[in-house]
């Protein structure tokens, strides 16, 4: 069917001629239609896994892989789970935490806040808060000292920096002979951390464990243990390989429970806007179907002569294959390089952007992230150029099929 002489005069048809410059002009603009559809999907699905694993990264950075914490929302015997989780190889390093809700007063402002307590010496092996630290270092907290360190956003609303005081309340109360009080507790602000994050930087309030659980009351006892997994995409099957070890007796959860239903409105935003924009592809490819129509409509008298030469029909609809695949092609190729170069250069083309018409497209206290993030993702882009090749393949069937069904004597008749 595709001998070279079918693909020969596929390729003729391909150059214009004077009477055929509008044809060229639907041939082009099919082409374009494809080309921007292909690449406007990389980038977009570059974007939207950039924002996933930029997210992913942010959050876990903060929080753990894992965590072990009683049924009662305190463990008290979390040292004896010390030689178990040590022994464990897919457990790279553990902490214990205390965690509430506060409210931090300065001056005349007050804010909620998450309270984290940490040991400072041990939550290096489950966060990278240390990391994102930009005043002070957590190696300040000290038991006893009630230093406190706030998220950079947070400091910016109390208008506190390092070495300021906040008060610090707590849910709890204290009975006096002038009644029911607010437990307070004065804090020396000692640093300040910024991970990108919003929800972070804003809401969370970090302090020595023990500050902590003397605060919360919790005596030697914790919120529980964070754990970090040498591969956090397999947290499910071995927080559940751990519980079995333990009988049940702790209640252990992992970061796709925690943020699960984060990830998932993730997944299904990104599944829904690859079936909206392969819909651009879809429509760009269909525009072949008019191009070929126009073509075999203009070629008629061509096709007539060539099958009164002996081209059987099967040859004829390959002719229009030809022609409706190389279109295709070229847009999808068009396409696939300009979205690729764009995916690969979003970080830089859109800073660009804002600074030349001085916008700011993602907000920080709107969105999770101010930077636009971009994630290339080699099988995305086979799945995008495939699926828009096999569109503008099946484009081609009906202009094909009309062109073999040409009769040559009708044609030919008034010539």
């Amino acid at each position: 069917m595709f001998k070279p002489l079918i693909l020969f005069i596929g390729l003729r048809y391909t150059r214009a001629k004077r009477r055929t410059r509008f044809i060229s002009f639907i041939t082009l603009t099919s082409i374009s239609g494809i080309a921007l559809g292909v690449a406007a999907l990389i980038t977009v699905l570059s974007v939207m896994n950039g924002f996933e694993a930029e997210l992913r990264e942010r959050i876990l950075s903060m929080t753990s892989h894992a965590s072990i914490s009683g049924w009662h929302g305190k463990l008290t015997d979390w040292r004896r789970l010390k030689p178990i989780l040590e022994e464990e190889p897919d457990i790279l390093g553990w902490a214990p935490f205390v965690q509430g809700q506060v409210m931090l007063n300065a001056g005349q402002r007050v804010s909620g806040t998450v309270l984290s307590g940490i040991q400072p010496e041990l939550e290096s092996r489950v966060s990278d808060v240390a990391d994102h630290m930009i005043e002070g270092d957590m190696s300040q907290l000290k038991a006893g000292e009630y230093g406190i360190v706030l998220g950079a956003e947070l400091a910016s609303f109390l208008g506190v920096v390092p070495g300021d005081k906040v008060t610090l309340i707590t849910p709890q109360i204290n009975s006096t002979p002038a009644g029911i009080l607010p437990r307070l507790r004065r804090f020396t602000v000692t640093g300040l951390f910024k991970v990108g994050m919003y929800e972070y930087d804003r809401n969370m309030a970090i302090v020595h464990i023990r500050d902590a659980a003397r605060l919360f009351r919790l005596g030697e006892a914790v919120s529980g243990l964070r754990l970090k997994l040498d591969n956090l995409f397999y947290a499910p099957e071995i927080t559940r390989k751990l519980s079995r070890k333990l009988a049940g007796q702790y209640r252990i959860t992992d970061w796709t429970q925690a943020h699960s239903n984060f990830f998932k409105a993730i997944k299904t935003e990104k599944r829904v806007m690859f079936i909206i924009l392969l819909l651009i592809v879809a429509v760009a490819a269909f525009n072949i179907v008019s191009t070929l129509v126009m073509v075999v409509t203009d070629k008629r008298a061509d096709i007539a002569i060539l099958r009164t030469q002996g081209l059987t029909s099967p040859s004829v609809m390959g002719i229009f294959i030809v022609l409706g695949v190389i279109i295709g092609v070229v847009g999808t190729v068009l396409g696939a390089a300009g979205g690729i170069a764009l995916a690969l250069n979003v970080e830089t083309i859109v800073p660009a952007i804002e600074r030349f018409f001085g916008v700011h497209f993602l907000a920080a206290d709107v969105y999770y992230i101010s930077d636009l993030p971009s994630k290339l993702v080699w099988s995305d882009v086979y799945r995008i150029t495939s699926m828009a090749f096999v569109l503008c393949l099946l484009a081609t069937v009906y202009p094909a099929w009309q062109a073999a069904r040409v009769n040559p004597a009708e044609v030919l008749r008034y010539e």
